[in-house]
């Protein structure tokens, strides 16, 4: 009896099939194949009372165009696209063009995503054949050094093009922002202004992301207002981030109806920084305390009692928390439904980390540009994860000016 899965130690490894993988692959072929044929015949079909002066059918079959092998995430997938022939003679001729196939179309979407995943994960781009080559096979010989630098230079021009997008019909409710260093040289630019913000629906979006220099006052104002000229009129209803001076100080001066939460990942890191490591569990809980309490007044409460604690020992950990008081917390006074995303940047921080790791695997290495068109590609990847906002309805509410209190709409009335 003749066993097939036994393996023969003399026989180079390369040359095993995996079977699941090739009946998948078979699949894919069979059912991409029929769906050009469907593609063309519908084209076709749409010229039927079309004839030629000599009263033949205009469109017409003229088989098929050389085989090539397509990349995908299942491996290398060959494939013949069909063809046509408009015999009506002189100018105007009708052509054909696959949306399902375009012409030179070598690997889909998900492989060219995946090639920043990739790069970010910290593979060098030198390693990218050998290490695609395990996913998709021989193919991925077309990964070379060479094609992944021309992919980088893509990913710059879609930054570039992203960037001069028209906003004029953008509404963004909340927005999210933070100053990415990835300790990495970016020539005069010092880190990543990154701004995200919820549409009108609920949906997270990525809104901005620029070079900025130590997160000052100008490079905020020049990204805050280049959304403002872009189209962005109205005013976001809340900003969300971290302590930095120069963001605050920009967003009052573009957005100045807006009203400001302090994130309170970053203060109860920098709280904690403060105290000694053996009273920071405690500590930590107390100021959980106050951002989970169910009332503003219950926050106060325990607000009051950190203070109390800790004031005597530890001044200037109670001056941290102390001075942004009345900004942490601006979340009570909006739908208790929105609170779990209002009082933290974490989508911002959580997308970031991959850029991190990629930056200190090769520090010193890049350029602003290749930093900055990189951290777009992975944000834009991570888009589609972002959670909504719970109860987008709420935000009709927020918009009309409904005022709220602990979270609660006061029916009738306005903020």
């Amino acid at each position: 009896m003749k066993k097939n899965n036994i393996i023969d130690i003399n026989r180079p490894a390369e040359t095993y099939q995996d079977p699941l993988t090739e009946l998948i692959r078979s699949g894919a072929r069979k059912i991409l194949q029929e769906a050009l044929e469907s593609e063309i015949n519908q084209f076709i079909d749409g010229f039927k009372s079309d004839k030629t002066e000599e009263g033949k059918q205009r469109i017409v079959r003229n088989g098929y165009l050389p085989e090539r092998q397509v990349t995908t995430g299942i491996g290398s997938v060959s494939v013949k696209a069909p063809r046509l022939r408009d015999l009506q003679k002189g100018d105007g001729r009708i052509r054909f063009s696959s949306s399902i196939l375009p012409p030179y179309l070598r690997k889909t979407k998900s492989i060219e995503e995946f090639i920043p995943w990739l790069y970010l994960k910290g593979i060098s781009a030198g390693d990218f054949s050998e290490v695609l080559a395990s996913l998709v096979g021989a193919d991925a010989k077309g990964f070379s050094q060479p094609v992944v630098s021309k992919l980088k230079y893509k990913w710059k021009q879609e930054h570039e093009t992203w960037s001069k997008r028209d906003l004029s019909k953008k509404r963004y409710t909340y927005i999210w922002v933070d100053g990415i260093y990835c300790n990495v040289r970016m020539d005069d630019k010092q880190c990543l202004l990154v701004v995200m913000g919820a549409t009108v629906s609920g949906k997270k979006e990525l809104i901005a992301v620029e070079g900025g220099y130590r997160e000052s006052s100008q490079s905020w104002r020049e990204v805050l207002l280049s959304l403002k000229e872009r189209g962005l009129k109205t005013e976001p209803e809340v900003a969300i981030g971290d302590g930095a001076l120069g963001f605050w100080k920009a967003v009052s001066e573009v957005f100045s109806e807006t009203r400001w939460q302090r994130c309170w990942v970053h203060k109860t890191a920098n709280v904690l920084n403060k105290l000694p490591k053996s009273s920071q569990s405690k500590a930590k809980s107390k100021i959980h305390e106050i951002w989970m309490s169910e009332t503003k007044e219950d926050a106060e409460k325990a607000f009051n009692y950190f203070i109390k604690t800790y004031e005597a020992k530890y001044p200037k950990a109670v001056k941290c928390l102390e001075k942004d008081r009345e900004v942490l917390l601006t979340f009570y006074d909006f739908p208790a439904e929105h609170w779990k995303h209002l009082r933290t940047t974490n989508p911002i921080e959580s997308t970031f980390a991959t850029v991190r790791l990629r930056t200190a695997k090769v520090r010193g290495c890049f350029s602003a540009d290749t930093v900055i068109s990189m951290a777009f590609k992975l944000c834009k990847s991570a888009e589609n994860t972002w959670r909504r906002l719970s109860a987008p309805d709420r935000l009709a509410e927020v918009i009309e000016g409904v005022k709220f209190v602990n979270g609660i709409a006061e029916t009738g009335k306005a903020a």
